[in-house]
């Protein structure tokens, strides 16, 4: 990476840092391509250097969040999705606390990004991320515990809008309760009647 690079790159870390901070003062509809400026100290003109609109920032601040989650992740998941038809069953059961936990954690810590993400799913292109975590890792592990495949859609739009209902009324509620408890409700709806863990105790 070369100079030129690093300050830009350096500088659209300091608008994607004046955005949340923004965010924890105000709502998103009421922020302003100024005000972001003025909290990252640059001008307007090179705040286009970088993004059309305060939505493209946005969307760039979400990405820098996925990334920064996905690098303390306990495990890789490319490396699953490379290895589903290879992997154990046991190792492609998600609902469990070693991948919730991490990942309800990590929203907590970042509430106010995840709480305009959930507000504005269009701008956060959530419907992509479904539509390819549907089709690259649900529909392969379906398969591999022989879900027919007239049934898979039904199954993943009940995994996914079901888990996703109650993490976004716990982002909603300000992520108060425990993330144990959290972690404790998603494992029980999906899996009330066999699940093979016992509840987790907040440390």
């Amino acid at each position: 990476m070369n100079k030129f690079e690093s300050k830009f790159n350096k500088t659209a870390l300091l608008m994607n840092q004046a955005l949340v901070e923004l965010l924890n003062e105000k709502d998103y509809e009421f922020i302003t391509i100024k005000e972001i400026c003025k909290k990252a100290g640059i001008n307007r003109s090179t705040f286009y250097l970088h993004y059309d609109n305060i939505d493209s920032l946005l969307l760039e601040t979400i990405k820098n969040t996925d990334k920064k989650f996905f690098s303390i992740f306990k495990k890789n998941d490319s490396d699953v999705a490379l290895n589903i038809h290879s992997s154990s069953k046991e190792d492609l059961i998600f609902v469990t606390p070693e991948y919730l936990l991490p990942y309800l954690n990590y929203i907590k810590e970042n509430k106010i990004v995840f709480q305009v993400s959930a507000k504005h799913p269009m701008i956060m292109q959530s419907i992509k991320k479904y539509q390819f975590f549907q089709e690259n890792i649900l529909y392969p592990i379906f398969k591999r515990f022989n879900i027919e495949e007239d049934q898979r859609k039904y199954w993943s739009a009940y995994y996914i809008n079901g888990i996703y209902a109650i993490i976004e009324e716990w982002i909603r509620g300000g992520c108060i309760d425990e993330t144990s408890m959290i972690c404790n409700t998603i494992i029980n709806c999906v899996r009330p009647f066999n699940a093979q863990y016992e509840n987790i105790k907040d440390s």
